[in-house]
């Protein structure tokens, strides 16, 4: 358990603390907000994709089913739009405090979420081409946004850049 803890949970955790802090020093939006832009980014592009491959009564459901599986994250992205205080102290330790209970508790569900999602595409298979492709497409959407859900809950979230002195680890010069 340790080697797995150490050379797989680990980095893949790291990096994702990584994405967040990268995310909110470039857009100065509340880390919170990148797994829901990244699950509706990866919803477009096989939207895009099903319209390429799909026609039919087999392209509309996949189109349903698409935007059934972005609708969370939309309403996610609409209902922390309202909040007006932004990502301050208070956000980043109320964060930091559900990343530590997810990182202790779901060490186990992330790994089984990762497992899943690589052997997913190998194990999905079916001899109806439109079938097919919808397998192949929803296990897309999992890879890519499975883990990347789970990681981004767990992963440490960056220091807010709001002038608290204790928060702040920049020197800043003029």
């Amino acid at each position: 358990m340790h080697w797995i803890n150490r050379y797989i949970d680990q980095p893949l955790l790291d990096g994702a603390a990584s994405s967040l802090r990268a995310w909110h020093i470039r857009t100065g939006l509340s880390p919170e907000r990148l797994e829901p832009l990244w699950n509706i980014a990866v919803t477009g592009i096989l939207l895009f994709a099903a319209g390429h491959f799909l026609s039919g009564p087999a392209l509309l459901l996949c189109y349903g089913g698409l935007i059934m599986l972005t609708l969370p994250s939309a309403w996610m992205l609409f209902t922390s739009s309202r909040h007006v205080g932004g990502y301050n102290v208070a956000a980043y330790k109320r964060l930091r405090t559900r990343a530590f209970m997810k990182r202790e508790g779901e060490w186990a569900v992330r790994l089984a979420i990762l497992f899943t999602a690589i052997c997913l595409p190998f194990v999905s298979r079916s001899d109806d081409p439109t079938a097919a492709y919808f397998m192949i497409g929803a296990s897309l959407w999992f890879v890519l946004t499975g883990p990347a859900r789970s990681y981004l809950a767990a992963a440490e979230p960056p220091m807010p850049r709001d002038g608290d002195r204790s928060f702040n680890t920049d020197l800043q010069f003029g």
